[in-house]
């Protein structure tokens, strides 16, 4: 694996760092290749039940290496990397079975931003920000951003700050309900860890089929998201998870996830 992506398992918890801080983490063809395999590899480690994606030093990631893409548009490969990359990317966190937790130590812009907005939770450092960068550089939104980001803040908002590019600083994104917490600089390892052990202790199962179902959803109807529901529920209720928790209910007692 590129040393442009690191990967850690502690327990039930993996971490993701992208990792390259000198340029606040943007990310060329090789990082972009490199954190593909490292997400697949975690979607599909049955030891893995959640999973912690962040950035090296003060920058979750800048989006788009834009010195490589340089290099691409005078060679006319420059675009072939969002069908090539991003897209996959972004499949893969929001497809994965289990939680996936962005923290976020500073900036996350154009492709980065995106790459938050996939996961299911994303903690912030209170220096972090996020920018919609795309316009800046007269392009459209790509990584799911013109997915992800209404669904988290309206059609208006997310035009918004689609076409106006500005920055949107911690408080403000925590306000939007583009975060799910804000947290002093120093803190946000520890934060982003005690989510994603609070994750991993959980119900995986559960875990995975509402990320399931609310994908399903947005482009289904109610009858057809319900009918989606039932063969949700009908999976979970023969998995060892429900029937413990069920039982642990019954006797008052605290439930214990196998995560199967």
């Amino acid at each position: 694996m590129s040393d442009t992506v690191l990967q850690q398992v502690d327990g039930a918890v993996a971490t993701i760092t992208i990792n390259r801080p000198a340029a606040r983490n943007a990310l060329t063809a090789e990082t972009k290749v490199a954190l593909l395999a490292a997400l697949r590899d975690c979607s599909s480690d049955e030891r893995v039940r959640a999973v912690i994606l962040t950035g090296a030093g003060q920058a979750f990631c800048s989006g788009q290496d834009l010195r490589e893409h340089a290099e691409l548009l005078a060679s006319g490969s420059a675009l072939e990397t969002v069908r090539q990359h991003y897209n996959p990317i972004i499949e893969t966190v929001a497809g994965m079975p289990k939680p996936v937790v962005a923290a976020l130590p500073g900036v996350a812009a154009g492709a980065g931003a995106g790459l938050a907005f996939a996961c299911d939770f994303r903690v912030a450092s209170e220096r972090a920000s996020l920018l919609l960068a795309f316009a800046r550089v007269g392009l459209g939104a790509d990584s799911g951003a013109s997915w992800t980001l209404q669904r988290l803040v309206g059609v208006a908002k997310a035009a918004e700050m689609l076409m106006l590019a500005e920055p949107i600083d911690a408080a403000t994104a925590l306000k939007l309900g583009l975060l799910t917490s804000v947290v002093p600089d120093a803190d946000l390892p520890e934060a982003a860890a005690a989510l994603a052990a609070r994750l991993a202790a959980g119900p995986t199962l559960a875990y995975a089929a509402i990320k399931e179902g609310l994908l399903y959803s947005t482009s289904h109807s109610l009858r057809e998201s319900l009918e989606k529901e039932a063969d949700l529920q009908a999976r979970l209720a023969s998995t060892e998870d429900h029937q413990a928790a069920t039982l642990a209910f019954v006797n008052k007692q605290a439930p214990v996830y196998q995560g199967r």
